[in-house]
């Protein structure tokens, strides 16, 4: 069980072998790592399940291995052009999952160095067209844990510029809370060849231009978003988990975010976010059980809001009515507005 997806594991993976799993697809959802959050956001699961498959199966289309096999209708795994009603659980090939070592608040990849294939590679890629505000990007720069031409930048961007090239990011993903990397230190602990880190950087790359275009055409930005890889049994790259959601990219249409990152901006202008923050620098390990309270729940209206959101971005970009009732994009965000702050 997940924050905000279940798995259910139907064959458990071997060395020599993919397992089989199916995702289940929850209303729920998280952000700053907090885990779930009290709010339910209805057909925010059937909206992610349907269109993680759109951009899997596009991938396919491309050559691009997936783990992905269908969404679960009449008990088994179907294309989306065969399904009759939104699925909420989709069939995955899965992969083992090899946890680092933990000694003297230090993880140790070593294992790593032994292990052939069929594994989730334990990184996750970060694509960025460009820096919005609210990006992690600026508070590095700030706490000068980078610097601007470690991005290929020639000076400090600015919130909301475009780049004039997509910059790939690459941070931990089974730590407890994820750190970023420089690209020596991902190869290094997942022990990759040079080969395969430019192979890993190249799929990314292919993902970035696809969900660019394709949301693109609905009239959204894409500025920045991820994807997760593994292995298969023969050592072959393969994109895993999910990708091209609301909950994976950060869209916006005309500066307004067109993702979680709406509760992310309410939740900002809190006191329980500013708890959060103050206990992730105390100790980045229990931050949790410093925070000392939960966040309260998101207005009603505001909750409505972004589940039609969710909803009307799946039926724009399929080009098929799943959620019935749902306004167009554009008039839901003019809505949102309103509880967003005024730059």
């Amino acid at each position: 069980m997940g924050s905000v997806k279940d798995l259910e594991i139907i064959r458990p993976p071997s060395k020599e072998e993919t397992g089989i799993g199916r995702f289940h697809f929850t209303d729920r959802y998280s952000v700053f790592d907090w885990g779930e959050m009290p709010d339910l956001i209805p057909n925010k699961g059937a909206s992610i399940a349907l269109l993680g498959a759109y951009f899997f199966e596009r991938l396919q289309q491309q050559g691009i291995s997936t783990h992905y096999l269908g969404l679960i209708e009449e008990d088994r795994p179907k294309r989306l052009n065969e399904l009759n009603t939104p699925s909420t659980v989709m069939e995955v090939r899965l992969l083992r999952i090899v946890r680092p070592g933990f000694s003297e608040g230090r993880y140790d990849y070593s294992c790593y160095r032994e292990e052939r294939g069929n594994f989730l590679i334990p990184l996750e890629i970060i694509y960025r067209n460009s820096l919005p505000a609210g990006s992690s990007v600026f508070k590095r720069l700030e706490k000068g844990e980078i610097r601007p031409e470690d991005l290929g930048l020639q000076r400090m961007p600015r919130p909301g510029e475009e780049l004039d090239q997509p910059i790939l990011d690459v941070s931990t993903k089974l730590e407890v809370t994820d750190r970023y990397l420089t690209w020596d230190e991902a190869r290094e602990i997942a022990s990759l060849s040079e080969e395969e880190l430019q192979e890993i950087k190249g799929v990314a790359a292919a993902v970035n231009r696809l969900v660019t275009e394709e949301f693109r055409r609905i009239g959204l930005k894409n500025e920045d978003g991820k994807i997760e890889v593994g292995f298969d049994p023969e050592r072959r790259l393969m994109v895993v988990d999910v990708l091209g959601t609301l909950d994976e990219c950060r869209l916006t249409y005309n500066g307004i975010p067109v993702s979680k990152e709406i509760a992310r901006i309410h939740y900002r202008g809190t006191d329980w976010f500013n708890a959060v923050e103050e206990a992730k620098k105390k100790d980045r390990m229990r931050w949790k059980e410093l925070v000392g309270r939960g966040p309260d729940p998101l207005p009603p209206m505001l909750k409505e809001l972004i589940s039609m959101l969710y909803s009307a971005c799946t039926n724009e970009l399929t080009g098929r009515e799943w959620f019935e009732d749902i306004p167009p994009l554009a008039t839901l965000l003019e809505e949102i507005k309103a509880y967003l702050p005024e730059e």
